[in-house]
């Protein structure tokens, strides 16, 4: 074989492997951006308004609460206001004594308020319930389970749910006491 057919040869390889390895590349790119696709589209299915209310279960912390299990779907037929909050956070702090103001009223009226507490642990939410006085239901969201199954970020964020179970309104950031006794007239059965 003489030189030049060395060559050739050798560019010929040379332009095979470019090929074999820009192809490989072509691939993992296309797959690097199917994956990205597909998780940025399952992240923006958020529930809406008119929504079912994804149903779950947790173990409630709250003494002053008779029930020791929060199911969601236990309480259809009354309005929900599902709130997810965390001690920590400054804004639901400030709303947490509006939701107390008003949950004896509103409980009257067929209105339940279930606080899912994101906290690590029990004691600072019992601390928390204890220097606020709450009374309505705080279960306790250990495994971020609910906080996944909701798609929960900013905190806190409150569902309004219908007593059919369907999503009134979902609200993220603080609620003063006007807009929350709005969002909670709302969400009250009918009086027949």
């Amino acid at each position: 074989m003489s030189k030049e057919e060395r060559d050739i040869q050798k560019q010929k390889k040379k332009r095979n492997r470019l090929i074999y390895r820009s192809s490989i590349l072509a691939v993992l790119v296309g797959a690097v951006i199917f994956a990205l696709v597909s998780n940025s589209q399952d992240d923006d299915e958020i529930y809406r308004s008119g929504d079912a209310a994804p149903d779950f279960q947790l173990t409630q912390v709250n003494e002053a609460f008779d029930e020791d299990v929060t199911q969601l779907s236990d309480l259809e037929g009354k309005g929900v206001m599902l709130n997810f909050w965390a001690t920590w956070c400054g804004p639901c702090k400030e709303e947490m004594p509006y939701m107390q103001e008003l949950y004896p009223e509103y409980q009257e009226k067929g209105v339940e308020i279930v606080a899912v507490s994101l906290d690590s642990t029990e004691y600072v939410i019992d601390n928390f319930i204890e220097e606020y006085g709450l009374t309505f239901a705080i279960p306790h969201d250990t495994n971020a389970d609910v906080r996944d199954l909701y798609r929960i970020t900013p905190m806190p964020t409150t569902f309004f749910i219908n007593p059919d179970g369907t999503i009134n309104e979902i609200v993220q950031g603080a609620l003063t006491l006007d807009r929350l006794e709005g969002h909670l007239d709302a969400i009250t059965p009918d009086a027949s």
